[in-house]
C-alpha cells in the first residue's frame, strides 16, 4: 500500500537525520501538515519552529548552513517560494549556501484551501534561480532516496513534495542518479516526460493508448535541475513525439524546461503540454480539481493523441 509523500518525508528525515548531528530542522508553524513533526518528536534539540515567518525561517537557515549545518526547511511550497524567495535568491543562489527548501502540499493537494495555497508556479521560480537544483518526488521510494540524497549533497536545493498518496512506480532498493531521468516503459511512437503525481497516471496512460495501436515511452523526469538533456534528445529522435506532464502551469516549469532542451539539442518534434492552461483552481476535492483541471489520464491520452498526430 502506498504512503502519503509527506509522512514518506517525514519519516526519511528521522531515518537519515537522527544520526547525524548535522542536520537541523526548520518549519514556519505548519510541522503536522509537513510531517517535520516526526523530526521534532526523534531531535527536540535540533528542531526549530519559527512561526508564521517563511523569510525568517529560510535567513536562519543560512546562518546554521553557514557553520557547516545542514538546515531543512519547511512549509507549504506556495509560501516557500514566494515569502521564502527574497533569502532563497541572496543565501542559497547567489550565496550558494547548503539550504535545503522543501515545499510541501505542492500542485493542487491542498485542494479545499483554493488558490491561496496551491502551488502552481514554484517549478518556475525555483528552476530560474542560479546554482539551486529543482526535485519533484514521484512516489514513496523516490521521496526516501531524495532526503538521503539531499544531506549527502552539497548546495541549495529545492524540492517538491505532496501531501497525498502517489501511486507506486519504482520497487524499494530502485537506484536514481541526480540529474538522469528514469525510464519507466519503453515506447516507439511518442515520449511522455511527466513528474509527480503525473508519473503513475502517464503509466496508465500508455496502457490506454498502447490498446489503440500507440506505443508510448514514459520517462520519470523527477529532475528537473539538472535536466536530462542526453535522455530528452534520444528519447524525442528514436521516438518522433514528446509530451510533458505536470502538475503545475504550463508556463515555465517542466513542460519549459524540456521545451529548452529539444530546441537547444536541435530535436525538433511535435511537443505537447499537460498541465494547468495559465490558470489559478478552485476549492474542491483533489480528485475533482486534478480532474476538472486536465491533469489525468484522460488528459494525457487526448494530448498523446493530438500530439502524434502532428508528426510528419
Amino acid at each position: 500500500m502506498a504512503k502519503a509523500i509527506r509522512e514518506v518525508y517525514g519519516e526519511a528525515l528521522v531515518k537519515y537525520g537522527k544520526d547525524n548531528p548535522d542536520v537541523v530542522v526548520l518549519d514556519a508553524d505548519v510541522s503536522a501538515s509537513t510531517r517535520s513533526a516526526l523530526f521534532q518528536a526523534a531531535c527536540p534539540e535540533r528542531f526549530f519552529n519559527v512561526g508564521v515567518a517563511e523569510g525568517n525561517m529560510a535567513a536562519m537557515a543560512a546562518g546554521f548552513a553557514s557553520v557547516g549545518k545542514i538546515p531543512f526547511i519547511n512549509t507549504f511550497a506556495t509560501f516557500i517560494t514566494t515569502l521564502g524567495l527574497l533569502p532563497a535568491r541572496i543565501f542559497g543562489s547567489y550565496s550558494s549556501l547548503n539550504v535545503k527548501f522543501m515545499g510541501a502540499y505542492t500542485g493542487l493537494s491542498d485542494a479545499y484551501d483554493g488558490p491561496s495555497h496551491h502551488a502552481i508556479e514554484d517549478v518556475a521560480i525555483m528552476r530560474s534561480l542560479p546554482n539551486f537544483r529543482v526535485y519533484v518526488a514521484s512516489d514513496e521510494v523516490i521521496t526516501d532516496w531524495l532526503i538521503k540524497h539531499a544531506i549527502e549533497s552539497e548546495g541549495p536545493m529545492y524540492m517538491r513534495l505532496s501531501r497525498d498518496v502517489f501511486p507506486s512506480v519504482y520497487e524499494p532498493g530502485t537506484k536514481f542518479e541526480d540529474g538522469k531521468g528514469k525510464v519507466l516503459r519503453e515506447g516507439k511512437d511518442v515520449t511522455i516526460v511527466a513528474c509527480g503525481v503525473m508519473v503513475g497516471f502517464a503509466l496508465d496512460a500508455a496502457k490506454e493508448l498502447a490498446s489503440g495501436g500507440i506505443d508510448a515511452r514514459v520517462v520519470d523526469m523527477f529532475t528537473i535541475k539538472p535536466l536530462d538533456a542526453e535522455l530528452l534528445l534520444e528519447s524525442a529522435r528514436s521516438t518522433g513525439a514528446v509530451v510533458t506532464a505536470e502538475e503545475h502551469s504550463v508556463i515555465g516549469g517542466l513542460g519549459g524546461a524540456v521545451s529548452e532542451a529539444l530546441a537547444l539539442g536541435g530535436a525538433y518534434v511535435p511537443v505537447g503540454f499537460v498541465g494547468l492552461a495559465d490558470c489559478h483552481a478552485e476549492c474542491g476535492s483533489y480528485k475533482e480539481l486534478l480532474s476538472k483541471y486536465g491533469l489525468d489520464v484522460p488528459a494525457i491520452v487526448a494530448k498523446v493523441k493530438e500530439t502524434v498526430a502532428k508528426k510528419r
